[in-house]
C-alpha cells in the first residue's frame, strides 16, 4: 500500500479467553502490522500463546471491552491504529483497505461493515439492537450502518476524543462523540463469519450479554 511503511500500524485486539482462535487471527495480520493482544482476564492460555507468536502482550484487569481498546490504545506506538476482535470472526487481511483512507486524511475513521456469511453467525437480537443504533447515529449526521468491531483511526484523534465508557458501550460513545466533531466515517463491507473453535459471542451469542451491552449503550445515549 502506497505511503505505509512496513514499521507504522499497530493492531489492538482486545481478548478475553481466545487461545484457540489467536494463531490464525495473528497469522492473518498482514505484513508490518503488529498485533497488540490486551488480555482482559482470560482463564485460558491466550496471552501465552499471543507472545509466543510474537505479539505485544498487556494485560487489563478491569472486566470491559472498553477498558481492553482503551488499554490498548494507550500502549500503541504508530500514528495510525487498527481495532478487531481476537475471535477470529473477521478477516485481518483487508485492513489495508480501511487504512488508506485515514492515512489520505480523506476519513478520520474507516469501519467494517459486517456482512454475515450464514444466518447463525449474527443472532436476530443484536443484529436488530445494532440497525436501530446505526439509524439513530444516521439521523445525528453520521453516516454508518454499524457499530463497528473492526475500525482504523489515528491515535491522537482518538484520544482526543476522550470516550470513557470502558464496557459494552465503548463502540456507541466513540460513534457518538465522532458525529460531535464532525468526522468524516467510510465504511467498508467485510465478510462476519463465525468464531473460531466453535465458542460463542460474549456479547451477541447470547440474549443476557446482548441486555449487557445494551444497559451500557443506553447509558452512553443518556449521556
Amino acid at each position: 500500500m502506497a505511503g505505509v511503511r512496513s514499521d507504522t500500524v499497530d493492531v489492538v485486539l482486545p481478548c478475553l479467553n481466545e487461545a484457540p482462535a489467536l494463531p490464525g487471527v495473528l497469522a492473518g495480520l498482514p505484513p508490518g502490522y503488529h498485533a497488540i493482544v490486551v488480555d482482559n482476564g482470560s482463564t485460558d492460555r491466550s496471552a501465552e500463546v499471543a507472545a509466543g507468536l510474537g505479539a505485544t502482550v498487556v494485560a487489563e484487569p478491569r472486566p470491559g471491552y472498553g477498558a481492553a481498546v482503551h488499554t490498548g490504545l494507550l500502549a500503541a506506538r504508530t500514528d495510525i491504529v487498527c481495532f478487531l476482535d481476537a475471535d477470529g470472526s473477521l478477516d485481518g487481511r483487508l485492513l489495508p483497505q480501511l487504512v488508506e483512507p485515514v492515512l489520505a486524511d480523506e476519513a478520520e475513521l474507516a469501519a467494517g461493515r459486517r456482512r454475515p456469511e450464514s444466518p447463525g453467525v449474527w443472532p436476530w437480537h443484536a443484529r436488530a439492537g445494532n440497525v436501530l443504533l446505526a439509524a439513530a447515529l444516521r439521523a445525528k449526521g453520521l453516516g454508518v450502518h454499524d457499530i463497528a468491531p473492526m475500525r482504523v483511526a489515528r491515535r491522537r484523534a482518538l484520544l482526543a476524543l476522550r470516550v470513557e465508557d470502558r464496557g459494552f458501550g465503548y463502540p456507541l460513545e466513540l460513534l457518538v462523540r465522532a458525529a460531535r466533531a464532525g468526522w468524516r466515517v467510510r465504511e467498508f463491507d467485510v465478510p462476519y463469519g463465525p468464531r473460531t473453535g466453535g465458542t460463542v459471542s460474549k456479547v451477541s451469542g447470547s440474549l443476557r450479554g446482548t441486555l449487557r451491552a445494551a444497559r451500557d449503550m443506553a447509558k452512553v445515549w443518556r449521556t
